[in-house]
């Protein structure tokens, strides 16, 4: 499960990368407004990747759960 959340986080960063580098080394020389939706498109790509990376999954411990040792609290 981690290493499928951290995949997609690390996906969804080279997009928003790409996004940034394309837009401006090659978009703006034939059109600036493209350019620049590029760059709102990748200003929207951080925050969901970091929700994506930190969800739980459906077999993570919750932060508050008891592992059944008792000895540990």
């Amino acid at each position: 499960m981690y290493g499928r959340r951290r995949r997609m986080y690390f996906v969804l960063m080279g997009i928003c990368i790409a996004l940034f580098v394309l837009a401006w080394g090659v978009v703006r020389l034939w059109s600036v407004p493209a350019a620049v939706g590029m760059c709102v498109v990748a200003m929207v790509i951080p925050p969901f990747a970091a929700i994506v990376a930190n969800r739980r999954g459906p077999q993570d411990r919750w932060w508050d759960e008891r592992d059944g040792d008792e000895r540990g609290r």
